[in-house]
């Protein structure tokens, strides 16, 4: 049996207007494997606009590689 998180994978959503990540979702990698864009509403500037797919972490909480 697999594991849940082996084909679902979470990532954040990047507003287009104001650059923030307000929306976290999952998505199977396995069905989808193109990047995400979806209509949500923006907080920061009180607007539907698309949002599309980033990482989650974005280099936050990342041990850097080192050479």
């Amino acid at each position: 049996m697999a594991k849940k998180s082996e084909k679902r994978k979470i990532v954040g959503l990047v507003c287009k207007a104001c650059g923030g990540r307000h929306y976290y979702t999952t998505k199977n990698t396995m069905n989808v494997p193109d990047k995400i864009a979806l209509i949500k509403y923006c907080p920061v500037k009180r607007v539907r606009t698309k949002q599309t797919e980033t990482k989650k972490n974005l280099g936050r909480n990342v041990v850097p590689v080192r050479r």
